[in-house]
């Protein structure tokens, strides 16, 4: 079992940047897949980006697209979302996710264990 904690996440003017960090407790980090989900008030959770266990393989929602980037550090058992050129839509709680297989999935129900969120606004 992993237990993940968010943070890093704030009020921010539309253009700016924010680094998102997730830490993720026990000794069994690097294998799990690891996810960023975020959801705005009134919408479903929807997939952000995802890391494969290694880092060398990463996948984003078109939305974010040349604007996140997704890292991990395993020795710290941390993952982060480097988010570049915030737009207002991109306001919302921001959630991490750990899964456990080899294979990176874009849907929540493919996730096992979840954060407890980190709230982003970005104001226009």
């Amino acid at each position: 079992q992993v237990q993940l904690v968010e943070s890093g996440g704030e009020l921010v003017q539309a253009g700016g940047s924010l680094r998102l960090s997730c830490a993720a407790s026990g000794r069994t980090f690097n294998s799990y897949v690891m996810g960023w989900f975020r959801q705005a008030p009134g919408k479903e959770r929807e997939f952000v980006a995802a890391i494969m266990r290694g880092g060398g393989i990463t996948s984003y929602a078109d939305s974010v697209k040349g604007r996140f980037t997704i890292s991990r550090d395993n020795a710290k058992n941390t993952v982060y979302l480097q988010m570049n050129s915030l737009k207002p839509e991109d306001t919302a709680a921001y959630y991490c996710a750990a899964r456990s297989s080899v294979m990176i999935k874009t849907t929540t129900q493919d996730y096992d264990y979840w954060g407890q969120g980190t709230q982003v606004t970005v104001s226009s």
